[in-house]
């Protein structure tokens, strides 16, 4: 008889790539689950994990249990889900993941709100990147995505997985005091053109949407710093090293020396929640969006405040 957590460990090293970032999403130690999938090979008797550099590589056996492991996991929320429907309260653990502005934006209001409303849902909370986190939860490695798009670079939403929109977040043009755009009541894309530029790293949504409205717009960017969050993005604007586009939520207030200039037309991005079908039907999958978009116009208000 094979254990199904075991199956669920292994499942979830395919799906994150590594024994510590599969920890992670599970809620365990790395040690933890290398004991789990070391159990599965001794009961199964077939080598399922080899070593590959520093990390593992699954076998051609192990992803024909993950095929498996991927059917029964779906079997099981199936049944916690007509269970969690006949209660008729959101219960149970409900797994997270939210790009990193709306987890510091957006979502620690809706988590505590979340927790005096039902105390009987477990809602645990990841921070991820929107073009890996809606896989994630396509595969089954989260209930509930928070992602976003671009105007000019739509999501795409996988089969077996819906969406509902929570709201739209601006982006402006940020600036060191004293360039040449600050003291302008709004930019043109197309006078975007000899900035030195400071973003995130190549494969991000928003260094993606940078790199298309510039090259849209008829300019090859010249991108001279690179960092994932978007304080740090901040504070090289500040130090006079380049102009940034950076969106409102999660940015707070700009520290001395930046500047806010609108572009025209405003850059907009979008804000979803996306859940796999199967678990439509969970009450907590609908609390949960029901208060993501509650909190959205307070979130979008305080935002949208000049310097904020």
């Amino acid at each position: 008889m094979l254990d199904l957590q075991r199956l669920r460990a292994l499942h979830a090293v395919s799906v994150h790539g590594t024994v510590g970032a599969a920890a992670a999403a599970l809620g365990f130690t790395p040690s933890a689950v290398s004991q789990q999938i070391t159990k599965l090979e001794r009961e199964t008797r077939t080598v399922l994990l080899e070593r590959e550099g520093r990390g593992v590589r699954l076998t051609d056996e192990a992803w024909h249990l993950v095929d498996v492991a991927g059917e029964l996991l779906a079997l099981v929320e199936r049944a916690e889900t007509r269970l969690e429907e006949r209660r008729g309260v959101p219960s149970g653990r409900l797994t997270i993941a939210a790009f990193a502005s709306a987890a510091r934006g957006l979502l620690p209001s809706v988590l505590a709100d979340l927790a005096v409303r039902h105390p009987a849902l477990d809602a645990r909370l990841t921070e991820v990147d929107p073009h890996l986190s809606v896989d994630l939860v396509a595969k089954g490695a989260v209930d509930l995505v928070v992602a976003h798009d671009w105007d000019i670079a739509p999501l795409p939403a996988p089969a077996g997985v819906e969406q509902a929109p929570i709201g739209e977040d601006l982006c402006d043009l940020l600036v060191p005091e004293g360039h040449r755009f600050a003291g302008r009541t709004a930019v043109r894309r197309d006078e975007l053109g000899g900035q030195r530029w400071i973003c995130q790293p190549p494969g991000r949504v928003c260094h993606d949407w940078l790199m298309r409205t510039l090259r849209g717009a008829g300019h090859e960017p010249d991108i001279v710093h690179q960092a994932d969050e978007n304080p740090t993005l901040v504070a090289l604007v500040a130090a006079g090293l380049g102009v940034a586009l950076i969106p409102r939520l999660g940015r707070g207030p700009l520290p001395a020396g930046v500047v806010e200039v609108p572009l025209d037309p405003m850059p907009v991005r979008r804000l979803y929640a996306l859940w796999r079908t199967g678990a439509a039907r969970r009450p907590a999958i609908a609390e949960t969006v029901r208060a993501l978009r509650a909190h959205w116009p307070d979130v979008a208000a305080r935002t949208n405040r000049p310097g904020v």
